[in-house]
């Protein structure tokens, strides 16, 4: 890909980027949110017509119009937001748009045992392609797009951040599957935030910054992390984790979970949160962390125990219960479940306080702008237009438009889900700097991540769930890395 120009209204999102990929290798992109990482493979998949510049593939000029034409010349792109369809099967998924026929007839045994040895090489011989992938965590619908990527005859796979929903051995697994494939001569295009990713699983570097190319073909082992952050954020990042004063020992307790259980997927939860504490829920992905924080926002109705705000017991299974006693959720999935993408800015984050700009029969829309402008100013969200689409903002802005819907609302108990996840480095330390600001503030946090590095790193206090069960509570000062994976993997046996 050589000088590709992309224009959208009012802005620039390519400015003659060039991108050079070899058989059988791991080019890995890299690049804050909005540098244009995103628009660039939308272009290599055919869904976005470039507005200048030339892609030559298998040294022939080629012109990619639509996703179709550029699965047929061999590109296949896994994305960062899962686009696997609930209602379908597995196997139905896995075929979408490519089923296997004969006859004017689907071959639906076929494709099933065709969806049976993918998913075996993948590791996941376990997922029925039978089964609706509806009923799969986000790490089970992460192996399906993989499943029908491969499915094609490819000779190049992108991959866009594809460990965001995967544990610890399902990102080894994927690795491995990387390695597979590379050998047998397809390249990959590897996305992703985490430079340890890229250190492990790369072999050369691009790296975009304002739709520009700012490094190009960077060998991994060869090139310093510094001067990879250097390029991607024109400044050093250090210090990630913000320096927290200790929470004081007479601290109101905002937030009270005692014995919460929800069948089959957790029981016996017990934690508390006081005012400007931090407290994190470590674990692998599957353990339980995420539906813990869904049943405290009554987004899911507990079987047993009790939520207490303030002292108060909260109604089992009532979001409205808990919205109006100052508790906010931010989810893992931000784009599906907590944001109105083709919404502007100022809507999604005044969404939660509708009553508030009410106006008999009509909603003050200048109000709501304004409400909107402070937290926005506040926050430094970028670009500062409340009227623009929610759809066009970074992974980081997204979030802090997630966050700033509940400091409008006035919540002071904030439950965070995968806060950084498809998140750049210089977007993540100002998430862990505004999670620090907002404890400084008196609020209580939660905090659910996958990468246990940032769990204690943010946390003041840290649960360690595994299979549904907290196995262990202490200061975040007070364990590392490996003993909480230690913990994990000996809950997880029992």
């Amino acid at each position: 890909m050589t000088g590709i120009v992309k224009h959208f209204p009012g802005a620039k999102a390519l400015d003659g980027v060039d991108l050079e990929i070899r058989r059988g290798e791991v080019h890995c992109l890299l690049g804050q949110n909005g540098a244009g990482k995103s628009t660039l493979i939308k272009v290599l998949a055919g869904a976005h017509r470039p507005d200048a510049g030339e892609i030559l593939w298998l040294g022939e000029r080629m012109t990619v119009t639509t996703p179709v034409a550029a699965l047929r010349a061999g590109i296949a792109t896994m994305y960062q937001e899962l686009d696997v369809v609930d209602g379908l099967t597995v196997a139905e998924n896995v075929f979408l748009g490519h089923e296997l026929a004969s006859g004017g007839f689907t071959q639906r045994r076929a494709a099933r045992a065709r969806t049976r040895e993918l998913l075996e090489r993948l590791g996941h011989g376990d997922i029925s392609p039978d089964l609706e992938v509806g009923r799969l965590s986000a790490a089970g619908k992460q192996i399906v797009s993989m499943a029908r990527a491969l499915s094609h005859d490819v000779r190049l796979i992108v991959m866009d951040e594809p460990t965001a929903v995967l544990d610890s051995g399902e990102v080894d697994n994927l690795f491995r599957v990387v390695a597979e494939i590379t050998a047998a001569g397809v390249a990959v295009v590897y996305i992703s935030h985490r430079l340890e990713e890229i250190r492990r699983v790369g072999d050369r570097i691009t790296v975009l910054k304002d739709g520009r190319t700012v490094g190009t073909c960077l060998p991994v082992a060869e090139t310093p992390t510094d001067d990879l952050i250097r390029l991607m954020t024109g400044r050093t990042v250090a210090h990630a984790f913000p320096t927290r004063a200790p929470v004081a020992e007479d601290a109101e307790e905002l937030l009270a979970v005692e014995g919460l259980g929800l069948r089959g997927v957790f029981s016996d939860v017990s934690f508390s949160v006081r005012a400007g504490q931090v407290v994190g829920l470590a674990g692998l992905v599957g353990s339980g962390r995420s539906e813990i924080l869904e049943t405290v926002y009554g987004a899911r109705h507990a079987d047993g125990g009790a939520v207490k705000v303030r002292g108060q017991a909260l109604r089992p299974g009532s979001v409205h219960a808990a919205v109006d006693a100052g508790i906010g959720l931010a989810p893992e999935e931000r784009k599906s479940q907590g944001l109105l993408l083709d919404e502007p800015v100022y809507r999604n984050i005044t969404l939660a306080t509708f009553a508030g700009f009410a106006r008999g029969s009509f909603l003050d829309e200048r109000a709501e702008r304004a409400s909107a402008r402070e937290q926005i100013d506040a926050l430094d969200l970028r670009p500062a237009d409340p009227d623009r689409s929610t759809r066009t903002l970074s992974g980081g802005n997204q979030q802090k438009a997630m966050l700033a819907r509940w400091l409008v609302r006035g919540c002071r108990i904030l439950l965070l889900d995968e806060p950084t996840r498809g998140v750049d480095v210089g977007a993540r330390a100002e998430i862990y700097a505004l999670i620090a600001e907002l404890a400084a503030r008196g609020a209580a946090v939660v905090v659910v991540s996958s990468e246990i590095d940032e769990v204690l790193g943010l946390a003041d206090r840290v649960h360690v769930v595994s299979e549904g069960r907290i196995v262990h509570s202490c200061d975040a000062d007070q364990i590392d890395e490996h003993g909480v994976l230690d913990l994990v993997m000996e809950g997880s046996a029992a």
